[in-house]
């Protein structure tokens, strides 16, 4: 990367593996290979040129899958799935047209802006300092991983405001204790993304991917019933699992290749995200936005327990009754963060009046905008996939090629599990994918042993390897932007080199997880046993 004009001592203009010297061959070679990944991946273009590039190679290969007649047939519906040209008149006329609506419409936009509103306010007033500030001070450092860690896969419920919170205050946990705070980006986002197939307590994303998973399994059994506590056993295995591969990694391989931290780094790079010292002041507007904060989810209590509340669905059943409240969560985070901020800085006097919470959120947009421009890219490159129909058609295909290989049960599930992962480079939406491919390998599974349930976990844990790895995903440049506030030089190979050793120990153990659920036919969640015994086989004698 060469070296900064930063000054002041900083590291910042070096590669990160110049700062500590390896010890070991292994290590040395593990470390030659991030390095030559990180000068790779630093030498491609500004990611909004690598959508750019993404889009002009969808459009051509759109138009040569329309040409060819590329299609598949809907397993459910019997409908024809048929790739459609972005050349063609009426997806060109989309693109023009509906140019602002696309951007407007893309999932983690208004996710990250709503929650950015609050967030700007509790960030400025110092809020977000003084909170973390002295309780950090007493943790041990050693912990902070782990900690860390969980925290992220149980974010899992706040959908993507996790990437938008957790993430900025990961970074400044570490820096504030003396760590890296790379690092903390690095563990935080490994448990958001890279752990997604894991969670400790289920929630609205196993409703709706198992509730893909029930129409599927109903063309081989009728009588099928979507549980939503399906999974629950394996994810809660996973999070349990990757928490010492998490803390490893970060504690063993990713902090030493990053090198030493000094708050003067902090003051060089990012001096507005520097933890201050706790006096009275502070103490007594942490009070008032404690009992600000009380207030708010005081509030989203009663809208969700009160009879007849708004934020709980009276038709659905089970946990899908609470869907409504997960999907509030968001604008509940917003209203904390704002309450919460406003208290605490008319207790210590960083805000005076309400044209202070107005200028603080400003500051907080004008600070997005970088990402607003990369989302303006990322936006129409994935509704321009969804126009092009590829990724159904792909997903057909893929999973009629998996039933033809005619593997044992356990290596049929790593397949699955290596071809979810290899879609997720080019296909974000778990939802999008699970959709197409579930009519296709949830009954021929079923066919042969396996449960609805142990499928659909094998295609979740596939689904979270590479999260974190693909310039691709939705958040990647938000991270990215996150990351580049504590080192301006920041790459995407830099990104991609950092979260790797993430993946690959995820990689490792999410399918030996899978071989030893399977071979030892443990139930998948409470009522969804690992195998399945067709109707006519059950009722033999």
């Amino acid at each position: 990367m060469g070296v900064a004009p930063n000054g002041g001592g900083a590291k910042w203009g070096w590669r990160m593996s110049e700062t500590v010297a390896p010890s070991g061959v292994g290590e040395r070679r593990w470390r030659r290979l991030l390095d030559r990944i990180e000068r790779v991946g630093d030498a491609l273009p500004d990611p909004v040129f690598i959508f750019l590039g993404c889009i002009a190679l969808l459009m051509a290969g759109s138009a040569v899958a329309a040409a060819l007649g590329w299609s598949a047939i809907n397993p459910v519906t019997g409908e024809t799935l048929r790739a459609e040209s972005l050349l063609s008149r009426e997806n060109l006329a989309k693109l023009l047209v509906d140019m602002p609506e696309t951007m407007t419409k893309f999932p983690p936009l208004g996710l990250v802006l709503v929650v950015m509103l609050g967030a700007a306010v509790a960030e400025r007033s110092g809020l977000f300092g003084a909170l973390l500030g002295d309780a950090i001070r007493k943790l041990p450092k050693a912990i902070l991983s782990p900690a860390v860690f969980v925290i992220g896969v149980m974010s899992h419920h706040a959908a993507d405001a996790a990437y938008v919170v957790l993430i900025p205050m990961a970074a400044l946990i570490y820096a504030e204790a003396g760590r890296h705070p790379l690092a903390g980006v690095a563990v935080a986002y490994a448990g958001i993304s890279g752990a997604f197939a894991g969670n400790i307590i289920p929630g609205q994303f196993d409703v709706l991917i198992l509730g893909i998973t029930a129409p599927a399994a109903q063309l081989i059994d009728p009588s099928f019933v979507m549980n939503p506590l399906g999974n629950w056993w394996f994810t809660l295995a996973i999070g349990t699992l990757f928490t010492p591969i998490a803390w490893w990694v970060t504690d063993r391989v990713v902090e030493p290749r990053l090198g030493p931290w000094t708050r003067e780094d902090t003051a060089t790079a990012a001096p507005d995200l520097v933890l201050e010292e706790i006096g009275a002041a502070q103490r007594r507007g942490l009070r008032r936005a404690g009992i600000a904060a009380l207030v708010v989810i005081g509030l989203f209590a009663a809208l969700t327990l009160w009879p007849g509340a708004p934020l709980v669905d009276a038709e659905a059943v089970g946990p899908s009754r609470m869907t409504p409240f997960y999907q509030s969560l968001i604008a509940a985070f917003m209203l904390l963060f704002l309450a919460s901020g406003w208290a605490y800085g008319a207790a210590t006097g960083s805000v005076k009046s309400h044209r202070d919470i107005v200028a603080m959120m400003s500051e907080g947009m004008r600070g997005m905008a970088p990402y607003l421009v990369l989302a303006f890219f990322a936006a129409h490159f994935v509704a321009m996939f969804a126009w092009s129909k590829m990724g159904p058609v792909m997903a057909v295909h893929g999973a009629e090629a998996l039933k033809g290989v005619g593997l044992p049960k356990p290596l049929l599930l790593i397949a699955l599990l290596t071809m979810s992962s290899f879609m997720d480079l080019v296909i974000g939406s778990a939802s999008a994918k699970w959709s197409a491919m579930a009519p296709i390998v949830v009954p021929m599974l079923m066919l042969l042993g396996i449960s609805p349930e142990m499928t659909t976990a094998a295609y979740r844990m596939g689904d979270s390897i590479f999260n974190i790895v693909t310039p691709l995903a939705s958040n990647f440049p938000l991270v990215l932007i996150i990351s580049q506030k504590w080192r301006p030089r920041f790459g995407v190979g830099s990104m991609v080199a950092l979260m790797l050793p993430y993946t690959i120990g995820f990689a490792i153990a999410g399918m030996s997880l899978v071989l030893a659920w399977v071979g030892l036919g443990l139930p998948v969640g409470p009522g969804a046993p690992g195998v399945y015994a067709p109707p006519v086989a059950a009722s033999a004698p």
